[in-house]
Order: structure tokens, then C-alpha cells, then sequence
């Protein structure tokens, strides 16, 4: 099967201990100019999705939203998720750690574009 969204190991591990804080997460892929390529990871309950987000699958058991704009973006492309040291966006729950979310990608395929009937 064909995944919209994967991540690395070190980013199930961080996603992990992220999880012993802050309970359940979910990410949503930033649009905004400041946060670049930065995905805001926040506790479940405490960011809101509308109709204008749409889940592009988990990592980890973490939903991962992105807006239906952004996505006409990146439809084309694999989100990897990994992660670097550094501060990421001041909002999102792993600032603390050293530590932020990057999002790589890659061009799927045109036998994975065709499964997945962009």
C-alpha cells in the first residue's frame, strides 16, 4: 500500500516519548511562510481541524493533517517525516526537547500515483 505520509525511526521514537508527556498527538503541516516545512505536532485535543484540512494518513498512530490548499502542493509527493535538532515551530510540543519535525519528500512513482488515483 501506498502512504501519503511515512516517518523515520528516530521520529517514531521521538513521537513516542512525546506521547509519555503530552498524551495522545497529531500533526498538521504548516502553510504559513514562517514555519516553512515545519509539521506542528500538538496534543490531540488542543488544535482544531475544519473543512478545509484534510487527514493524509498516521505515523506512529498520529493523524496527520494538512490543508486541502497546501496539499494541491504536495499531491504529488511522499511526506517523510523526520526529525533534527534544533527549535521548530513555538508551538509545537517537541521545542523542549532540542529537537523539531522536518518534512522531507520524495516524487511518488507512476505506478504509486496511479494507486493512488491522484
Amino acid at each position: 500500500m501506498v502512504q501519503r505520509v511515512v516517518a523515520t525511526e528516530s521520529t517514531l521514537q521521538l513521537l513516542e516519548k512525546l506521547k509519555t508527556i503530552h498524551g495522545p498527538l497529531m500533526f498538521h503541516q504548516s502553510g504559513g511562510c514562517c514555519d516553512g516545512s515545519s509539521p506542528m505536532c500538538y496534543p490531540r485535543d488542543e488544535f482544531r481541524t475544519g473543512e478545509s484540512d484534510m487527514l493524509l494518513g498516521e505515523i506512529g498512530d498520529t493523524p496527520f493533517y494538512m490543508s486541502k490548499d497546501q496539499y494541491e502542493y504536495w499531491k504529488h509527493t511522499q511526506l517523510i517525516i523526520d526529525v533534527v535538532d534544533g527549535r521548530g515551530g513555538m508551538f509545537s510540543v517537541e521545542g523542549p526537547e532540542g529537537k523539531r519535525f522536518l518534512t522531507r519528500s520524495r516524487i511518488f512513482t507512476t505506478e504509486e500515483r496511479e494507486k493512488l488515483e491522484l
